[in-house]
């Protein structure tokens, strides 16, 4: 799948992707802002990581570590966090102790099977931006059509907008 099939959604709508996925190292070299897989990036030396900073983001699979990441957290611009299939949900959980127990701030995303259904949850967990290539999730996004439940059981990384939006089992008494 090439950069162009790729439409990045964000809360404010559809924007333009300047990151790239690479399979190796040798894409740093570019200049451009590059995606390396973790085992990639974990493999750069020092100097190459540090030179770089601001331009390597690195893509975790739903079966490998955060913690492999937690001392690179601080200068790492962009943490991708991969989605094979609707099914596999690890990637929330990482999303969500990013934000909350490890206080990343840079930008996480999702990638991979993104679906409508999904954008809203995965919002609140901490993603920033969704890399979506479902055609129906598009046309759905295009039409100002993002699905969501408006009411929750869970406390959440993004703030509820109202104090009553929780459940009654989750609002103190």
């Amino acid at each position: 799948m090439s950069n162009s099939d790729i439409r990045l959604w964000s809360p404010e709508g559809f924007r333009e992707n300047h990151w790239q996925k690479a399979e190796d190292a040798t894409a740093i070299e570019d200049g451009g802002q590059t995606i390396l897989p973790l085992a990639v990036f974990l493999e750069l030396d020092d100097e190459t990581r540090k030179g770089a900073a601001d331009r390597i983001g690195v893509e975790l699979q739903p079966g490998e570590a955060l913690d492999a990441l937690l001392t690179h957290l601080a200068h790492l611009p962009l943490v991708a966090l991969a989605f094979p299939a609707f099914n596999d949900g690890r990637s929330y959980s990482k999303a969500e102790l990013l934000r909350t127990r490890h206080g990343y701030r840079g930008e996480i995303r999702a990638t991979g099977d993104v679906l409508i259904d999904q954008v809203a949850h995965m919002f609140r967990v901490g993603f920033s931006t969704l890399e979506i290539v479902n055609p129906h999730t598009i046309s759905q996004l295009e039409g100002g059509k993002e699905a969501g439940i408006p009411l929750y059981y869970q406390p959440a990384a993004k703030t509820a907008a109202a104090p009553a939006s929780y459940a009654w089992r989750r609002v103190s008494a």
